[in-house]
């Protein structure tokens, strides 16, 4: 079960927040981030806001609590969680992941035990060429820079990868601070990747990028045979999230 709770608006507007505060009316009229002890705080009329837990409200770079005051300047006469994306993940970093990072660095090393940079189409062979030609460049900088050596295989069925590079992700994530380290736990799931959400974070690749390299299978799918609009709504989603993660970690550097 994971430890954080999903980006994705909807959910997080029901888990993230309380229900009483989704539908709280806006109670301020200037907002501004302060330094202080232990970072920077989001300030409203000049008050710190506190988190779903009660804590301040305070991040540890200017730029990122800029970022999340942005969102409680943008608020109109209620308050809407699902347009505080930024604000959700300050939270989510204070409130949890600071008290379970073990656990979040486990979830995120799981996925380079499936990574999907390492499931190769059998076919169609445009497909795969495709996939081999944008993806190995990835796994091949994962190994040299990284030292996370995976191997890659066609077709879906599971290969299990060394233990030593599983390892290896989860130490590295355990590098990072409880801001950087939500991000990268929101990354990997929505690009199904732990290389894909190293590069993110690190600032390889842009949001834009990463999400457009997860999803060479649905965008070959989508020129052979069309897309919806309920899938290209989920489409939009998923690629403002990745979007978000990247203003997120380049706040955060």
């Amino acid at each position: 079960m994971s430890h954080i709770p999903p980006l994705d608006p909807n959910v997080a507007a029901r888990k993230g927040f309380r229900e009483s505060e989704e539908r709280l009316k806006r109670f301020w009229k200037a907002v501004d981030v302060a330094e202080g002890e232990g970072g920077w705080a989001v300030t409203l009329d000049g008050r710190t806001p506190k988190t779903p837990a009660h804590a301040p409200l305070r991040l540890p770079t200017e730029a990122a609590a800029r970022l999340a005051a942005g969102e409680w300047a943008a608020q109109g006469e209620f308050i809407d969680p699902a347009t505080m994306p930024a604000t959700r993940l300050a939270s989510t970093a204070i409130d949890r992941v600071s008290q379970v990072r073990e656990a979040v660095a486990e979830e995120i090393a799981a996925f380079a035990g499936s990574d999907l940079l390492c499931y190769l189409a059998d076919h169609p062979t445009s497909l795969a060429v495709e996939q081999a030609r944008e993806w190995t460049p990835w796994r091949d900088w994962a190994a040299i820079e990284l030292g996370v050596v995976l191997e890659p295989a066609e077709g879906i069925r599971h290969r299990a990868q060394d233990p030593a590079a599983i390892a290896r992700v989860r130490d590295l994530a355990l590098r990072l601070d409880d801001f950087a380290l939500t991000g990268l736990a929101m990354a990997a799931p929505l690009l199904g990747s732990a290389v894909l959400a190293l590069a993110l974070q690190r600032g390889l690749l842009s949001g834009e990028a990463a999400f457009d390299l997860s999803r060479l299978d649905e965008a070959f799918q989508e020129r052979q045979w069309g897309v919806d609009a309920e899938a290209a709504e989920r489409t939009a989603a998923r690629r403002a999230e990745a979007v978000l993660l990247d203003r997120w970690f380049r706040a955060l550097s």
